[in-house]
């Protein structure tokens, strides 16, 4: 049977071994009782009696201490079976993360992303800082929807990161139904999330350019994610002024400098209503930098304690000092006292 006992800071696992502890006082009282009759002698003192008529009265005392000394140091040996340990503040410490939350990326992979204001281009870039805002955090489900003129989710909320990050490696300038479908990115990942009985929902909305496709308006998305309880920050990707932009033309994809147009009156609405927030990312370092502060802002929702990891028994100190006792008390003895058998 086990069950722990703490006091002064010292867990006990095993503290049946406490009954003993009874005995002590009993044998306390019979150490002195056999100590009055017992023909000891000092070496220079004579016999018990003696001293006491002697009246030099620190000797019986001291004897009296040296078998209160071996009774100790079976107390200290009781105290160390009973297996104690110690949990410091400073120790060790893991966090768990049974709740966490969900997570959506929602990621445009429309023909404008390869623009080449961030490099190698803006879908790398997004690529990058999102596989570094996965790999930052821990027991959330995280899933992954593309969209362009259409959209569709490659890797549903997951806890295995691994595979997450190789979804996210895999996705290219994918050839979907042409344009940009903010609405039908977005309402493809509130369907991913709206059954979830989790407290906390997010979705992160990347798009560098304006909705001009599909059959979804983004503030009914938006107004669907805020019937579900989900939070959904917005961020617009695209430097200030032109960029070389890959363009559509009758003799194929040619690059072309072109205006860099953002619906961040649109964004902002969206996050608005689902009680996220718009960003706006003019280059890489803009682009981690929000990630960033999104992290900063979820990861206090999802962090629930910390606890100290369980150290071994520590019963050591305790049989030191019993050993200090006997040892002190045996040789007490052997240099003053000498004992008839």
């Amino acid at each position: 049977m086990k069950f722990d006992s703490t006091f002064l800071g010292w867990t006990m696992q095993e503290p049946l071994w406490l009954l003993f502890l009874v005995f002590i006082p009993l044998l306390i009282f019979f150490q002195l009782k056999k100590e009055k009759s017992k023909s000891g002698e000092r070496k220079f003192t004579g016999f018990v009696d003696l001293q006491e008529k002697l009246q030099v009265s620190w000797i019986p005392l001291f004897r009296k201490l040296l078998i209160i000394a071996e009774v100790l140091s079976l107390f200290f040996m009781t105290i160390a079976l009973t297996k104690p340990q110690r949990h410091s503040t400073n120790g060790i410490t893991e966090e768990e993360y049974k709740n966490g939350i969900d997570i959506v990326l929602a990621l445009d992979v429309s023909l404008s992303m390869m623009a080449e204001d961030f490099k190698p281009n803006r879908l790398e870039a997004a690529k990058r800082v999102s596989k570094e805002f996965v790999s930052q955090r821990r027991g959330d489900r995280i899933g992954l929807v593309v969209y362009a003129g259409e959209a569709y989710a490659p890797c549903p909320g997951t806890i295995d990161y691994e595979a997450l990050l190789r979804q996210i490696d895999s996705v290219g300038y994918d050839p979907l139904e042409g344009g940009t479908a903010i609405g039908t990115g977005l309402g493809t990942a509130v369907t991913k999330l709206k059954n979830e009985k989790v407290r906390s929902k997010v979705i992160i909305l990347l798009t560098d350019g304006s909705n001009n496709a599909g059959d979804i308006d983004p503030m009914t998305a938006a107004e669907l994610a805020h019937e579900k309880n989900i939070r959904v920050y917005t961020i617009g990707v695209g430097s200030n002024g032109e960029a070389l932009t890959p363009v559509p033309t009758p003799f194929g994809i040619r690059m072309e400098k072109i205006p860099v147009e953002i619906d961040e009156k649109t964004l902002q609405n969206i996050a608005k209503r689902a009680g996220g927030k718009y960003f706006r990312a003019t280059d890489e370092n803009t682009l981690s930098e929000i990630y960033d502060e999104i992290d900063a802002m979820e990861k206090r929702k999802q962090l629930q304690r910390k606890v100290n990891r369980e150290e071994p028994a520590q019963p050591y100190l305790f049989l030191w000092i019993a050993l200090v006792l006997l040892i002190g008390s045996w040789s007490v003895k052997r240099i003053f006292f000498y004992y008839e058998i």
